[in-house]
């Protein structure tokens, strides 16, 4: 008997959004407190009660793992290790082993800008003072994290060792892992093997906590991930089989995205392209276990450039621009099959901005995942603009404007008057100053999750928005201080989740 086509046995995927709801963007980094940082401590806890009182369920943040030194959460030395400069120190002077009176993290040395002084000093104080149930808790963690955190801490102790260079120039046996050198290495390196376990631990009980207050109150915590890893990284130095390289480690072909509008040579972002048969070979082992780990962090997750999934533009290696991509289909269907056989319904939101083919949407549908508006691009050209809230679905996600966008009252300034104008008339002329329309609109679209930029609510300019995307200096340092909060911000925040049945 002929079972039929896959899209014809498998019914089309619940989504996620299982209501009305509200979230609040806003990078863990960007919280207050004293620091060069914000931190998972008490401010990440306060702003949790904040959300709850504002009748806000949802806190979105960027990616959680650890970045180079660029400070980029775009470009990640793992898909698993947690951002250690995320560390709240005052919550480890409150277990008794820290006993210095360091405000934050003091800058690394210039040879190794992931070793902490402070957090080493926090070590010495857990082998000194720790309880048998914090000593239980840090080797139940190593236990169940081992299957990739023995390979991180590797990665960045002989990365350490050579200098910071890239796990490429390595010397061939470490480059190539050789069992003996690895084991060598794992012996020579072991006391600074088990700091960097420690660091894991220490990020990982923290953001436990931060997500537990935040279920406990009703809040749920939406990820971001990044679908490309950085080449640099202790994934594709330890599953190179799983990526397209040359022998030497070098990449093949690189991701980016081609000409358009925006720029006349694509972009070039130099990520290795995935070895998608050897993926889809081993049932996708690797992306379970990345959305397993990514889970054990938030509730929901957005996947970055969605239609790399359904075809990627893959650029030679050696080419300086985008120019010279080409596209190439990747097994989008069977990957988000398994994934569904594995999890169920998908925990997942598509980044699907940009050029969408009906190939893409067709993928993230059948997926039953939402998609994403966002009202900062829906005024350009005319009605049929699908940005604009006439066009929205219920299973999509709606923002005024995400980290890569100005926040709405700058980029609200930086429309010329026509353009200001048609958003005024569309708006229906509002009363409210900006960014307050374009806030009520989002809340009023029938997309089942809107989001709101901290800044938007906070009424900022142009002048506190996180990232300028192609450009290097200066991005992903905005912090709020509570002094920006006003008083009746609560107050006018919850009516407005009441009266759009957003609560």
């Amino acid at each position: 008997m002929d079972g039929g086509t896959v899209s014809e046995r498998v019914p089309k995927a619940q989504s996620v959004l299982d209501r009305r709801r509200a979230g609040i963007l806003l990078h863990p980094t960007s919280l207050p407190g004293h620091g060069l940082q914000g931190a998972l401590g008490i401010e990440a806890h306060r702003f949790i009660e904040f959300l709850e009182a504002s009748g806000v369920s949802v806190w979105q943040v960027l990616p959680l793992n650890q970045p180079h030194d660029g400070g980029s959460p775009y470009q990640c030395m793992s898909v698993h290790a947690g951002h250690t400069g995320l560390i709240c120190l005052d919550e480890l002077r409150h277990r008794g082993w820290l006993e210095c009176e360091t405000v934050d993290q003091p800058d690394p040395p210039p040879n190794n800008p992931f070793d902490s002084p402070v957090l080493r000093q926090a070590r010495a104080g857990f082998e000194a003072r720790a309880s048998s149930e914090e000593r239980a808790e840090f080797s139940a963690f190593k236990s169940h994290h081992a299957h990739w955190l023995e390979d991180y801490v590797l990665y960045l102790g002989l990365k350490a060792e050579q200098g910071m260079s890239p796990w490429w120039d390595w010397p061939v046996p470490l480059r190539d892992r050789h069992a003996s050198a690895l084991e060598k290495a794992g012996q020579r390196l072991e006391h600074g093997l088990e700091q960097y376990r420690f660091e894991q631990f220490l990020f990982y009980v923290q953001l436990h906590a931060v997500k537990r207050h935040a279920n406990h109150r009703g809040i749920l915590l939406f990820g971001d991930m990044p679908i490309f890893v950085a080449s640099d990284s202790a994934d594709v130095w330890t599953h190179r089989q799983l990526f397209d390289l040359g022998p030497q480690g070098m990449p093949n072909s690189v991701a980016g995205v081609p000409p358009d509008y925006f720029s006349a040579t694509g972009q070039r972002w130099g990520n290795p392209h995935y070895h998608w048969q050897n993926m889809e070979a081993d049932g996708f082992r690797w992306w379970i276990e990345r959305i397993n780990a990514a889970l054990e962090m938030v509730d929901l997750i957005r996947i970055d450039h969605f239609r790399g999934f359904e075809a990627y533009w893959s650029i030679p290696a050696h080419e300086e621009t985008a120019i010279n991509g080409h596209w190439v289909p990747a097994p989008g269907k069977a990957l988000f099959d398994t994934l569904r056989d594995r999890f169920g319904t998908l925990p997942l939101v598509a980044e699907d901005l940009g050029v969408i083919t009906p190939e893409v949407d067709a993928l993230r549908d059948e997926s039953g995942l939402p998609g994403m508006k966002i009202l900062q691009f829906a005024f350009e050209g005319g009605a049929d603009n699908p940005y604009l809230p006439h066009h929205h679905g219920e299973n999509s996600v709606v923002y005024t404007g995400t980290h890569d966008n100005d926040t709405t009252l700058g980029w609200f300034s930086s429309c010329n008057e026509a353009l200001q104008s048609r958003v005024l008339e569309y708006l229906g002329y509002p009363d409210e100053s900006m960014p307050w329309p374009l806030v009520r609109s989002a809340l009023a679209s029938v997309s089942r999750l809107a989001v709101l930029p901290m800044q938007d609510v906070l009424e900022l300019d142009g002048r506190h928005r996180m990232n300028v995307p192609g450009t290097q200096e200066g991005n992903w340092r905005w912090r709020f201080t509570w002094d920006q909060v006003p008083d009746t911000l609560v107050g006018r925040l919850h009516h407005m989740m009441m009266l759009y049945g957003r609560t």
